[in-house]
């Protein structure tokens, strides 16, 4: 049974920093890629940044130069660390392996709520 608790979200002002974290279990974490999802009120839930085993990342454009995602193999976390946030940004924020299928499939945790304010 996969696990995925994401944390670490909360509400900042436009130009500040948030650090989440999303801690795996039932999965061989060392082997997958991850990512970070998010999903805006009445948008579809997008990939915003992947990381593979071998720590090579990739980022949706939105988000270049802003945010950076790194693992911990040894603590099965992954890890997304957001600077520079803007308002739109704001949105519940998932974990999950790359090409995850959407919910209602797959396994998915509770996400975490980063609000963004002006």
């Amino acid at each position: 049974q996969v696990q995925l608790v994401e944390s670490g979200g909360g509400l900042v002002q436009a130009g500040g920093s948030l650090r989440l974290s999303c801690a795996a279990s039932g999965i061989i974490f060392s082997i997958n890629a991850m990512g970070w999802y998010r999903q805006a009120p009445g948008k579809q839930r997008e990939v915003v940044a992947t990381i593979t085993r071998g720590a090579i990342t990739n980022y949706v454009d939105s988000v270049k130069g802003r945010f950076t995602i790194s693992r911990d193999n040894t603590k099965n976390t992954v890890y997304l660390q957001m600077n520079s946030l803007k308002p739109e940004d704001t949105a519940v924020y998932y974990c999950n392996v790359p090409g995850a299928p959407m919910p209602p499939f797959g396994s998915w945790g509770q996400g975490t709520q980063v609000t963004v304010s002006s």
